[in-house]
C-alpha cells in the first residue's frame, strides 16, 4: 500500500524512496519484527487461556520433552500475521508474484491450522489425516503451479531451468504443473518433519528465505540476471519484500520460541512457511537450487522416508528416531547443541546455493 506514496514524489523527495526494492524491504522487515514484539505475548496468553492443556507431546518421544507438556502451540499465527500484514503494506499490490506466493502461504497456514486444532481439541498427536493433509496440500500447489505458468513469460513458462548451466532449460511441458505440485508439497512437508525442537525450523527457514530474496532480486532485475547469466523473469524481484517480511516475523517469533519455548509453531506456521519456499523457488525457477539451499529439510525428510520403508521390511530402525534430530536427542545430543549445528549446516548450504548463481 505505502507503495502508492511514489505518486505523490517529484523525483527528488522522501517519497521517491518507496520506488526501490530495497528501501521497502527494510520497512517489511522491522515492521514483521516490530509486529511480532507487539503482539507476541498477548497471542501466548490468548493460546494458553484457549488450549489449557496446549500441544500433546509424543509418548514415544524423548524423555525431555515431556517438561514442555502445556507449552501452547499454533505460534505460528504470529509469523504469518506479521508476514502477511508487513507484505501488504510494503510490496507493490499490482505484483501478481507476490500474491501468488501470499496465496499459498495462507492456504497452508490454514491447512496447519486445522491439523493444530484438531491435536488441541482431541490432544491426540494425529491431528488431520495424513491423506487429507497431502491431497489438500496438493490441491493448492496443483493452483499455484497452474498460475506461475500462465505469469511466467512465453519463453520461461513451463520451462525447468538448471543450476549452474546457465544456458539450459528444459521444456517440462504438461509436467510443469506436477513437478510445481512435488515442490511445493514437498517444501512444505520437510519444514513440518524438522519443526520438533525449540527452534530448530525457524532458523534454517529464514536463512533460505534470505537466499531466496537475493535470488528473487537478481531474477528480477535485468541487469544482475544478464551479469549473471540468469533467466530474467520481471517482477520477481518484488518478492524480496515477502522474504524480509518472513525474517522479520520469524525473528519475532523466535523470540518466544527459544528454549525453553513459551509457544509452539505447530502445523499453522511450518506448513505455511515450506509451503511459501517452495512457492517462490517455483516463482523464481530455482527449485532444483530449493533442495540445496534446503538440504537440512531434505535430510529430515529423507530420515523419515528411510526409517519408514526400512522398517515396513525388515521391522528393524535405522536411526533410533525419526525425524533425524530425534535420533541424536536419543545418541545424548543437548537440546541446544542439535539446534545450533542444524542452524550452522542449513548457513553453509545456503552459501552453496548461492554460490549456483556464479558457478555457470
Amino acid at each position: 500500500m505505502l507503495y502508492w506514496l511514489t505518486g505523490l514524489s517529484d523525483g527528488g523527495d522522501i517519497f521517491n524512496l518507496f520506488r526501490y526494492i530495497t528501501f521497502r524491504a527494510g520497512g517489511a522487515f522491522f515492521t514483521a519484527l516490530l509486529f511480532g514484539f507487539i503482539f507476541g505475548r498477548p497471542l501466548i496468553d490468548f493460546l494458553r487461556r484457549k488450549q489449557k492443556k496446549g500441544q500433546p507431546i509424543r509418548d514415544d518421544g524423548p524423555q525431555s520433552h515431556f517438561v514442555k507438556a502445556g507449552t501452547p502451540t499454533m505460534g505460528g499465527l504470529l509469523i504469518l500475521s506479521a508476514l502477511i500484514f508487513s507484505t501488504l503494506l510494503w510490496a507493490r499490490p499490482d505484483n501478481r508474484y507476490v500474491w501468488l506466493v501470499l496465496m499459498v502461504t495462507a492456504a497452508f497456514g490454514l491447512l496447519g491450522f486445522a491439523d493444530d486444532y484438531a491435536k488441541v481439541t482431541k490432544q491426540n498427536t494425529k491431528g488431520v489425516s495424513s491423506r487429507i493433509r497431502l491431497v489438500a496440500g496438493f490441491l493448492i500447489a496443483a493452483l499455484a503451479g497452474y498460475v506461475a505458468s500462465r505469469l511466467h513469460p512465453a519463453d520461461m513458462s513451463q520451462q525447468l531451468a538448471l543450476p549452474v548451466f546457465k544456458d539450459t532449460l528444459i521444456n517440462l511441458s504438461f509436467l510443469f504443473v506436477p513437478f510445481a505440485m512435488f515442490v511445493i508439497v514437498g517444501a512444505a512437508n520437510a519444514v513440518n518433519f524438522t519443526d520438533g525442537l525449540d527452534g530448530l525450523a525457524v532458523m534454517p527457514v529464514m536463512i533460505a528465505a534470505g537466499t531466496f530474496g537475493i535470488i528473487s532480486y537478481f531474477v528480477g532485475n535485468a541487469n544482475f540476471s544478464d551479469y549473471l547469466g540468469l533467466h530474467f523473469i520481471p517482477g520477481t524481484g518484488e518478492i524480496v519484500i515477502f522474504c524480509a517480511a518472513l525474517i522479520g516475523g520469524g525473528l519475532g517469533f523466535l523470540w518466544y520460541n527459544a528454549p525453553p519455548a513459551a509457544v509452539f509453531m505447530g502445523d499453522t506456521g511450518s506448513l505455511a512457511l515450506g509451503g511459501a519456499l517452495g512457492a517462490i523457488a517455483v516463482v523464481t525457477k530455482h527449485e532444483i537450487v530449493l533442495s540445496v539451499v534446503g538440504g537440512l529439510f531434505v535430510v529430515e525428510t529423507l530420515s523419515v522416508i528411510i526409517q519408514v520403508a526400512y522398517f515396513k521390511r525388515t521391522g528393524k530402525r535405522v536411526f533410533l528416531m525419526a525425524p533425524i534430530h530425534h535420533h541424536y536427542e536419543k545418541k545424548g545430543w543437548s537440546e541446544p547443541q542439535i539446534v545450533i549445528r542444524f542452524w550452522i549446516v542449513s548457513l553453509i548450504l545456503s552459501l552453496i546455493g548461492l554460490a549456483t548463481l556464479k558457478l555457470r
